[in-house]
């Protein structure tokens, strides 16, 4: 396995819908990057036994999680712990870039 990886080389974006590409993927956890164009959004979802954790590298997105709410950009961390409801969204006008980490990995 390549310990060492530069997310940016392995983000992707297209215009139908918000892109994932996988960055390190073990038994216990994985880390992707994910790209969205303006307008795109991940909707509402919940994992009942993983943590997720989001880490904005470029552009705003608006993040749910459970009743709460807000717009992030570059450096900002967000956390959707196990069982609640999140959701991802970018109101634009520029592209936006996500870490996403898991743990557990879910089955």
């Amino acid at each position: 396995m390549n310990v060492f990886k530069n997310a940016r080389e392995h983000l992707k974006f297209a215009p139908e819908k918000m892109q994932k590409a996988n960055l390190f993927d073990t038994a216990r956890m994985f880390c992707d990057v994910y790209g969205f164009e303006p307008g795109q959004a991940q909707t509402a979802h919940a994992h009942a036994g993983s943590d997720k954790v989001y880490y904005v590298i470029e552009g705003v997105g608006r993040f749910r999680v459970d009743d709460e709410e807000r717009e992030v950009g570059p450096g900002c961390a967000v956390f959707a712990p196990a069982g609640a409801s999140h959701a991802v969204s970018n109101p634009g006008p520029a592209r936006l870039a996500v870490l996403v980490f898991m743990a557990p990995k879910p089955s």
